[in-house]
């Protein structure tokens, strides 16, 4: 989304495939798709969305009903707005909680995930590697961005940040597709790989050293390994080739100024 001052040029605003200054308008792809070259690929958050949802969901959808997609957007937002501050933190601004005119910036739960996430950094002092970073597996024909590349205890690491209420078995399959990806990318390949959990149950640090947490987060790794995970993406990206074979990406194209004509 381009917001006020933001630099079309810029790789922090996803998705745009062409800016034309001449012709003064701006193409945005279909964000279930990356544009590789000539191809689309499927991202690959949009690939996992083929997964069966559980009974318990569908019973929570059912007992909710119209109030449950309220829920669902509510906690999106939530998680768009946390990983939008853990950006800024990354790139050196100062957030605050609390702006001039005494009003909050976020909500008391995204503020305490952004803290978490602070105090994992400051604990553990990763060397950043990469941030939102755009990978592509022309292998296997899908793409993603990764949340975060980071150099731990000498060992490159792939993290996912969630804020979600429990871990699902599908975000392991998820960082496995990342990992792939950025395999394929880059000559350094990740050698660890987790999900940084915002909302977890930890009281305290893992004296034993063992564990990556603290009081409320947690960094997990799959207890399947990388093949099992990533063969599991890849079961459901086959799901996703037969039933959307025939999908093509949309596109919206938008000027980048208006005027009326007044009519009098």
């Amino acid at each position: 989304m381009i917001t006020q001052n933001d630099n079309v040029n810029k790789l922090a605003v996803k998705k745009i495939i062409e800016y034309d200054g001449s012709e003064k308008q701006i193409t945005f792809l279909d964000t279930r798709f990356y544009k590789r070259k000539d191809k689309y690929y499927p991202s690959v958050t949009y690939v996992l969305s083929f997964i069966p949802k559980s009974k318990i969901f569908i019973d929570w959808i059912r007992e909710k009903g119209d109030e449950s997609e309220t829920i669902v957007k509510a906690a999106a937002e939530k998680g768009k707005q946390t990983h939008g501050a853990i950006e800024r933190l990354l790139e050196g601004e100062e957030i605050l909680w609390i702006n001039d005119q005494g009003n909050a910036n976020y909500s008391l739960e995204v503020w305490q995930m952004i803290l978490k996430f602070k105090e994992f950094w400051e604990i553990h002092k990763p060397k950043l590697i990469a941030s939102e970073v755009h990978t592509f597996s022309d292998k296997y024909e899908f793409a993603g961005t990764v949340d975060l590349v980071l150099e731990m205890n000498s060992e490159l690491w792939l993290v996912d940040i969630k804020t979600s209420n429990y871990i699902h078995p599908v975000y392991h399959f998820q960082t496995a597709a990342y990992t792939q990806a950025w395999n394929e990318c880059y000559d350094t390949p990740i050698v660890r790989r987790g999900v940084l959990w915002l909302k977890s149950q930890t009281r305290k640090a893992d004296k034993s050293g063992k564990n990556v947490q603290g009081k409320g987060w947690k960094l997990i790794e799959s207890p399947r390994g990388f093949e099992k995970d990533f063969e599991s993406f890849q079961l459901f990206h086959q799901v996703y080739k037969h039933e959307v074979d025939y999908e093509e990406p949309y596109f919206n194209i938008f000027p980048t100024s208006a005027k009326l004509n007044i009519y009098t």
